[in-house]
């Protein structure tokens, strides 16, 4: 037997494959996180892979508005604030005039949370808003050539320096997340959003793709608009430890980290697998299976036809979006659920329409804490208990003989088939 462990929220659980059966695990680069990732921050703040530095942006008095991920995301931004607020800080600006806006999207998020995202004292030093998509105070800054009517936070909009914080990572319909998306949809309104998300029908509007992908030409408008004026975007391993920081200018500095996530998370593999066992990565990614879907989607393309998904994700939030639970319960085909998304598209119609396409392909069996009600007779799932139980039901589907994959931290690569 071979045994692996795989996350699963912040511990780990271990699946024992037999030897005959085992193809390998699948894993991004084994990179060592820097030592001093506040120093390498700084250092990156200092020295702009392109643009202006902060010293020729920033004027005493100068009102800041710097963007952090929320809690879905694994952004350290409690490494990255200190280090910019105390370069601002060096600069000539007091506290009193720089605000942290959470990004969440169309996610919510609570002041309590900012302990844990930017640490106590600066929770406490600094002016703190959750970002609100339904919020009426949004300001429209214009239109993007795709016709996205951009509306955006009104502490970003009248900021004299907007500033961009977050993580480059493989993302299922944006191509990579960090840079531009942190204004579109971090801070931008639900219309906006809801715009901007039609496009991912598109087939160029898949993970780790730029070329052609729509849903990201429009981002990158959108931040455009907004008059980005700086950007610090780290790129982690999988055990989510920064390895590398850009800073500068957000277009150049996005194409930096992309550059680093394919070197790490692009990983060439040669066959495909009737069963393929799957963690998006634990903690965050797994908090709820609105998120955790990331890592079924990550492996789509490395499972046979007709094969089995063994999704190992805590959930410990359920299924974590009230519009996915609707939407599955709603729409009986994938057809039905498609016309009325390019009719009225709504975010977490979204995710169903990925469920249902993905359950087209293959089963899933879900090892979580998720009730068997919502997993079964909503998302059309199998349950187990757990992940070993759940290898022997689909060594029993599929036949002792087939094949297994296991990938443990599905939500941050990408395995790409080789042709021969």
């Amino acid at each position: 037997m071979v045994e692996v462990w795989i996350p699963y929220n912040n511990t780990e659980v271990v699946v024992k494959v037999p030897d005959e059966n085992f193809l390998g695990i699948i894993n991004g680069k084994e990179v060592k996180a820097v030592d001093n990732p506040s120093e390498v921050i700084s250092n990156s703040i200092d020295n702009p892979v392109s643009g202006m530095k902060l010293e020729e942006i920033v004027k005493s008095g100068n009102k800041i508005a710097i963007v952090i991920d929320d809690e879905t995301r694994p952004s350290p931004s409690h490494l990255i604030i200190p280090c910019l607020v105390n370069k601002l800080n060096q600069l000539g600006i007091e506290d009193d005039n720089i605000t942290i806006i959470v990004g969440s999207g169309m996610h919510s998020s609570s002041l309590d949370k900012m302990k844990d995202l930017i640490g106590e004292v600066y929770s406490k030093r600094l002016n703190v808003v959750i970002h609100d998509c339904d919020s009426k105070d949004l300001v429209h800054i214009g239109k993007t050539s795709l016709g996205t009517e951009v509306y955006i936070n009104k502490y970003f909009a009248n900021a004299d320096v907007r500033i961009l914080t977050g993580d480059i990572d493989l993302h299922y319909f944006a191509g990579y997340g960090g840079g531009r998306k942190s204004v579109l949809p971090a801070i931008c309104g639900i219309k906006t959003i809801q715009q901007n998300h039609k496009f991912l029908f598109n087939p160029n509007s898949r993970t780790g793709n730029l070329d052609g992908n729509i849903v990201h030409k429009d981002m990158k408008e959108a931040a455009l608009l907004a008059d980005v004026n700086f950007v610090v975007n780290v790129v982690l391993n999988p055990q989510k430890e920064v390895i590398q920081c850009f800073a500068g200018e957000m277009n150049q500095t996005f194409l930096q980290g992309v550059k680093l996530v394919d070197e790490m998370y692009k990983v060439p593999i040669d066959e495909t697998a009737s069963i393929v066992i799957v963690s998006p990565g634990g903690h965050p990614y797994d908090v709820d299976l609105y998120q955790s879907y990331k890592g079924v989607d990550s492996v789509l393309n490395i499972v046979k036809d007709n094969g089995i998904i063994i999704l190992v994700a805590e959930c410990s939030q359920g299924y974590g979006n009230a519009v996915f639970y609707d939407w599955m319960l709603k729409y009986k085909t994938i057809t039905n659920l498609k016309r009325e998304l390019k009719r009225k598209f709504v975010v977490g119609g979204h995710k169903a329409y990925y469920l249902m396409k993905a359950l087209e392909k293959v089963k899933i069996i879900l090892v979580s804490a998720m009730p068997d009600y919502y997993a079964v007779n909503v998302f059309k799932l199998q349950t187990a208990k757990s992940v070993n139980a759940a290898l022997n039901a689909a060594l029993r589907i599929k036949g002792k003989k087939s094949k297994i994959l296991v990938v443990p931290y599905a939500a941050t690569i990408l395995p790409i088939l080789q042709e021969k």
